[in-house]
Parts: structure tokens; sequence; C-alpha cells
């Protein structure tokens, strides 16, 4: 099945968004260092343009979760495939997503995260489907609320394509409105 692409936000709205981002997480961390946590992969290009812009001292670590094995929808089941390589125990943390759909990757994880002692923990996402959420869970920082489409771009994927977009596209497969 073949799949068109069409613009949902243009790469200049994405970066002045990721800016302006960056600028308020460093009016809230003033003085402090916080420890970025980004969720591999889609994670990867928004929260290395986010921490370009954040001017407090920064560290980053990485985790991967599978919660849509190779589908276009959430199982609804959330596992652990990497885990940090450095310790949170006092850390101020941002967990950094992609897209908050469900919301039952960041409750996950903020959960997890807490119990390995953090001192705080904060969510941070690109997009954010409130529409489609499952549970009680609202981003600290968010950059856009989007529609309920399958979107793809800066770092988000469609059957691993599509991640190295500079602008969130929506995916319309061949044969759908």
């Amino acid at each position: 099945m073949a799949e068109t692409i069409s613009v949902l936000i243009p790469e200049d709205k994405v970066e002045a968004r990721v800016r302006e981002l960056g600028e308020q997480i460093s009016r809230d961390y003033a003085g402090r260092e916080i420890r970025l946590v980004g969720i591999l992969k889609g994670a990867s290009f928004f929260m290395c343009e986010l921490a370009k812009r954040i001017t407090v001292p920064v560290s980053i670590d990485f985790m991967q979760t599978s919660s849509y094995e190779g589908k276009t929808e959430s199982t609804g089941t959330v596992r652990i495939k990497k885990d940090l390589d450095e310790s949170i125990e006092d850390k101020d943390v941002i967990i950094v997503e992609d897209i908050v759909d469900s919301g039952r990757t960041l409750a996950f994880l903020g959960k997890f995260l807490e119990s390995k002692g953090a001192r705080s923990i904060r969510y941070c996402t690109l997009l954010d489907k409130p529409e489609r959420r499952v549970v009680d869970l609202k981003a600290d920082y968010s950059g856009f609320e989007i529609p309920d489409q399958f979107v793809v771009g800066y770092g988000m994927d469609y059957d691993q394509k599509y991640r190295n977009l500079p602008y969130i596209g929506v995916v319309h497969l061949d044969g759908e409105n």
C-alpha cells in the first residue's frame, strides 16, 4: 500500500515553537540543572533541537518503549526496550516525547522514573492529541495540539520512513479519504 504525505505544520512553525519551548523551560529551571530523557526513536530529533535552545545546564539520556508494534494504533501495553544509562536520583527530569496520544506511555514512564528517585518529573511533547487520551495526563510543555491523524516527520515515522522530514505531515494511505 502506497502513501502520500500532506503538510500539517510547516518547518518554520515547528522551529519557532521549539525555540519558545526552550525559552520557557530555561525560565522555569533558572539556576538549576535538568536531565532530558528522550523516548526513542521518535523524540530524538525534537529533543536535540530543544536541548540546543535551553540555556540552563542540560544532560541527556534516552529510553525506548514499545506500544505500537508496527501499527498505526497503540496496542495499549507499554514495555521498556531500553532503560536509562545513568541514574536520575535527585535529578530534575523532563521526559521528552514526540507525541502524546493515549498518554499511557508517559503515565507509565512518569511512575517508573519516580521509582528511580527523580527529584521532579515533568513532561514535554512536540505534539498532543488530547481527544485520544485514555489516562489523566497533561504535558507540562506542549508544542502543538493536533487532530486525530497519523503524523510523520521531525522524528516520527510510518513503518520507519519519513522521520527526516523537517515538518509535521499527515500520512494518507492510498484508498483513504
